[in-house]
């Protein structure tokens, strides 16, 4: 068996001393270097050696791809997140928004454009302001090292640093004044929104669905029941009381949340002919500070009803105006700066179209002015406030509403030709006429807000009430759809639930003659699924089916159990292809249904036999 040689012995066989071990043997300097080497060499052999990979740790998403291997919060970032925007998201721009809020909201193409880009400009402000304050504390704390000299503070009783060589003062001549310098950096201030338009069509829903995405404290506040401070009723600070709440009494994300004022409409100015409107201007003018930007101080009190010390709590309710949330401890005070809190307000506005279609009117008289027809749609819906909610107008191609539109709005798309077909082969959705688009600040003063709270609300989007189409689609398409909420919900009680599609054209035209918008499609489910609800469940019922005789109320929801699968299916397939035969061109429908179902060649035989004669008789 072959003895094993040290390896300093391979290295510089001269320098092995016989006689003694190996472990007291002199070693020398380039001896002990080379030794280092070899094993260096031998360890970064084994690091490369090849490892069996297993799905578990293996990363293949930064392959070919630059890494940073140290951070330097002065120095830009390099590699992959170089260029991504600072504090967002890499894929969040506006048309990102718009199509997250197309997955929830279904039409209001224009509103749901003006939110995602306000909300989008909002949150870029806030990231840059926070990045313009990170680096100032940046730079000032490397001058404060700069300028730090290194004995100082090391022993009590150090005497500070004198800096020398600044400007004698003595010199500096009297009537030469320094001059004024601001460094103050470009400041980007905030656009907040007014959503407006009819009940149930979406604007609440778009704000929550914003907020969610985007993860940031959202509180939503009634303002029916704002009041001027000193009166009962609630004061306009509640609503950053329950935004601090709703962000878990953390008072930096509360400072970049969203604050949704809904029913803004009612605190209205009212004409009252004795005493003081505490309800409407005076409400308004607390308003104002705190939309535009002030200091809320918050004194935050624990819930009535929160357990005691002795495990105990009380049987009356809470009154406090505060959600959820961690409770605070007693008589601690917060101050919730709302400079950077966006706000949406909402409401319904009624009565206002009747105040714009009153100016556009007016606008037609004079000279250069506009000529209007008389008689027009537009002067008859001016007459009818109603008549664009329950009878929309569509806007034509040359009509008198494409030209307001063009004059009023920007980048108005034209209406789509009537014979043109949208990309599931059904007819294109025409643009309808909505007054609400051509709002103008003198509009909402003369509805009976002060112009300082509508100049604070620079950005306005209308949202125009649902059609038939709008509300079979909001049935159908959302994520969260109604039809889909209902499905699952048999489904959890081992029920199949499924709905015709005349059924389901039966449930939109009946919602919409509800009017109230989108709500109405929920009523009209639990009336038709009620006694369904209560009956299946704990039964031998396996199948449940609307057809267009339950939804119309001339029959009862049918019923389908476990070995009755074949008639399910059969049933909705008569139904179906029924709807689809009524739905073709009488000319498609087969023969024997007039001269448009007649063969190519016989009509083009009885064109030319027509021609023939009509030349004959004209010679």
């Amino acid at each position: 068996m072959a003895s094993h040689r040290p390896v300093a012995a391979f290295l510089c066989p001269a320098l092995e001393v016989p006689g003694l071990p190996a472990s007291q043997r002199p070693i020398s300097g380039g001896l002990r270097q080379a030794y280092l080497a070899l094993s260096r060499r031998s360890l970064s052999l084994a690091a490369t050696a090849p490892i069996r990979s297993t799905s578990q740790f293996r990363r293949s998403d930064f392959a070919n791809q630059p890494f940073t291997g140290s951070y330097e919060p002065g120095l830009p970032t390099s590699g992959p997140l170089g260029g991504a925007t600072p504090g967002l998201p890499c894929d969040l721009t506006p048309r990102s928004l718009k199509q997250h809020l197309d997955q929830f909201v279904v039409g209001q193409e224009r509103a749901k454009k003006i939110l995602s880009v306000a909300v989008y400009n909002h949150y870029q402000r806030i990231h840059e302001l926070q990045r313009r304050q990170d680096e100032e504390e940046e730079l000032l704390a490397q001058k404060e090292r700069r300028e730090r000299h290194p004995a100082e503070h090391d022993f009590p009783g150090q005497q500070l640093t004198i800096r020398m060589g600044g400007p004698a003062t003595g010199h500096v001549r009297a009537n030469t004044a320094p001059p004024l310098v601001d460094t103050t950096p470009l400041t980007i201030e905030k656009s907040n929104i007014l959503l407006l338009g009819p009940s149930g069509v979406g604007k609440t829903l778009m704000a929550k669905t914003l907020a969610r995405v985007l993860s940031v404290p959202f509180s939503m506040s009634d303002c029916t029941p704002f009041t001027q401070a000193g009166y009962i009723g609630e004061d306009a600070e509640v609503c950053v009381h329950r935004l601090l709440a709703a962000a878990n009494y953390d008072v930096e994300a509360a400072e970049r949340g969203i604050i949704c004022l809904d029913e803004i409409d009612k605190i209205a100015t009212a004409r009252v002919s004795h005493g003081k409107d505490v309800s409407g201007e005076g409400v308004q003018q607390a308003l104002l500070k705190i939309i535009e930007g002030t200091t809320v101080q918050i004194q935050a009190k624990p819930e009535r009803n929160a357990p005691r010390a002795g495990g105990q709590s009380p049987s009356y309710p809470t009154s406090t105006p505060l959600g959820s949330g961690s409770q605070p401890a007693k008589g601690e005070v917060y101050n919730v700066r709302t400079d950077n809190i966006l706000f949406i307000c909402s409401g319904a506005f009624v009565g206002l179209q009747k105040h714009i279609m009153d100016r556009l009117a007016k606008g037609s008289i004079g000279f250069g002015a506009r000529v209007t027809k008389s008689g027009g749609r537009l002067q008859s819906a001016s007459k009818d406030q109603k008549s664009t909610t329950a009878n929309p107008i569509p806007i034509l191609p040359g009509s008198e509403e494409e030209a307001l539109y063009k004059q009023h709005l920007p980048f108005f798309t034209p209406a789509p030709a009537p014979e043109q077909l949208s990309a599931d082969g059904s007819p294109a959705e025409p643009n309808y006429f909505n007054p609400l688009d051509l709002l103008t600040p003198a509009d909402l003063q003369s509805y009976g807000f002060i112009p300082e709270l509508i100049g604070r609300v620079p950005v306005t989007a209308a949202v125009a009430p649902l059609t038939h189409s709008l509300l079979l689609r909001i049935l159908t398409e959302p994520r969260s759809s109604l039809l889909a909420q209902y499905v699952a919900l048999f489904s959890l009680s081992g029920i199949e639930l499924r709905f015709t599609t005349p059924a389901l054209q039966v449930v939109a035209t009946n919602a919409l003659a509800m009017g109230t918008g989108a709500r109405a499609l929920r009523t009209e489910m639990e009336t038709i699924l009620g006694d369904a609800m209560y009956e299946a469940p704990g039964s031998s019922v396996r199948y449940a089916l609307v057809t267009e005789k339950v939804a119309k109320r001339q029959e009862r929801v049918l019923y389908f159990g476990r070995g009755q699968v074949g008639s399910f299916h059969t049933m909705i397939a008569d139904e179906e292809g029924a709807w689809e035969a009524s739905r073709r061109p009488k000319s498609a429908r087969g023969p024997d249904r007039g001269p448009a179902s007649e063969e190519p060649s016989a009509s083009f035989e009885r064109w030319r036999s027509k021609t023939t004669i009509a030349a004959g008789s004209g010679g």
